[in-house]
C-alpha cells in the first residue's frame, strides 16, 4: 500500500481477517466460541464488503445502506464460487483450504479499494464516517422529546437483541438426534469381504468404529462373543471413552473356536446400561479342523 493513511473501514476488516485466521488456526483458541462469531462475518459480510469497497470507491456511487445489503449478497454469491473453485483443486473443500482463499480474496479486494481511494480526493473518497455517526446519535437523542428518545433506545436495544439472537442461533444450532454410530468393516476398511471362513488357531480381524454423536462425553465398554462366551479383549478396546463427535476406529483381533454357522456378536454397552446392549452387530462364520488336522500331518510327513 502506498503512505496515505488506510481508510478506517478497510483496516477494520483486515483486522477482523486476521483475528478470524488466529483464532482458526490456534489450537487453544479455535475451540472458543469467539472462533464462530468471527467466523460468522467472514462468510457473510467481510468477503463482500470488500468486493463493495474496490468496485465503488466514490463516495456518491452508493449509499451506506445499499453497501451494507449488497455485501451481504455477494458474500453469499462469492463464498459458494471460492469453494466450487477450490473443489477442482488439489486441495478440495477443507477448512484450512477455505479459510486461506477466503482471506486472500478479501485482503486483495482491500488493497484494491485502498489504491483506487487513494487516487480520489479526500472528499470524494468513501469513508465511513464513525466520529459523526456517533455523534450525530448521541445528539438526536438528546434533543427529541423524552417519548422519542424513549422509542429510539427502545429501537437500538431490539436491533441489538435480533442481531445477537440470530448470531445465537447460528453459532448454536439446535441439537439434533442423540446417537452413537457403531459399525464393522471388513480387512480393507470397507463394509464389504468379510472373513468368515476360519481354521481351529486362526486369529481374526475386523475393523470397528464408534462414532459418538450423542452431544455429551461417553463411556462405552465393548464385548466380542462368539456362541454367547466372552472372547478377551485389551483394557483399552474394552474400556472406550469418547467426546462428543469423537471417533475411535481401531483394528479388533480375535481368535474364535470351533464351530460351523456360528453367530460371532461385536456388542457396545454404554455407562447407563450395563446388561443390554445399547449397540449390536454380529457376523456368521464358521471355524474348520479339517484343514488344520491336514497342515498338521502334512508338516509331520515332512
Amino acid at each position: 500500500m502506498t503512505g496515505k493513511k488506510v481508510p478506517s473501514d478497510l483496516l477494520i476488516v483486515i483486522v477482523l481477517v486476521l483475528l478470524t485466521d488466529i483464532f482458526v488456526l490456534t489450537p487453544e483458541l479455535s475451540e472458543t466460541v469467539i472462533r464462530n462469531i468471527l467466523g460468522v462475518p467472514l462468510v457473510l459480510f467481510l468477503p463482500g464488503y470488500s468486493l463493495i469497497a474496490a468496485v465503488f470507491p466514490v463516495n456518491c456511487d452508493i449509499d451506506g445502506i445499499e453497501r451494507i445489503a449488497l455485501s451481504f449478497g455477494l458474500s453469499i454469491a462469492v463464498v459458494p464460487l471460492i469453494g466450487l473453485g477450490l473443489n477442482f483443486t488439489p486441495w478440495g473443500i477443507r477448512l484450512l483450504p477455505i479459510l486461506i482463499s477466503l482471506s486472500v480474496f478479501t485482503f486483495v479486494m482491500c488493497e484494491i479499494a485502498y489504491l483506487r481511494r487513494a487516487k480520489l480526493s479526500e472528499s470524494d473518497a468513501f469513508k465511513v464516517p464513525f466520529r459523526k455517526m456517533v455523534l450525530s446519535l448521541r445528539a438526536e437523542i438528546l434533543e427529541k422529546p423524552k417519548l422519542d428518545k424513549a422509542l429510539t433506545v427502545f429501537m437500538i436495544i431490539s436491533i441489538l437483541l435480533s442481531v445477537t439472537t440470530l448470531v445465537y442461533i447460528i453459532l448454536i444450532p439446535k441439537e439434533g438426534e442423540h446417537f452413537t454410530e457403531f459399525y464393522i468393516l471388513g480387512p480393507e476398511g470397507k463394509a464389504d469381504n468379510y472373513t468368515t471362513k476360519y481354521v481351529v488357531g486362526e486369529k481374526g480381524t475386523v475393523i470397528v468404529g464408534i462414532i459418538n454423536h450423542e452431544y455429551r462425553p461417553m463411556n462405552y465398554t465393548m464385548e466380542i462373543k462368539l456362541k454367547n462366551k466372552s472372547l478377551p479383549l485389551p483394557k483399552n478396546q474394552k474400556k472406550i471413552s469418547l467426546a462428543n463427535n469423537e471417533i475411535w476406529k481401531e483394528p479388533v483381533t480375535f481368535t474364535p473356536s470351533e464351530g460351523k454357522n456360528m453367530k460371532l456378536e461385536f456388542l457396545l454397552f454404554n455407562e447407563t446400561d450395563r446388561i443390554m446392549p445399547y449397540r449390536d452387530l454380529h457376523l456368521w462364520i464358521d471355524v474348520d479342523t479339517k484343514k488344520a488336522n491336514e497342515d498338521l500331518d502334512i508338516q509331520k510327513s515332512k
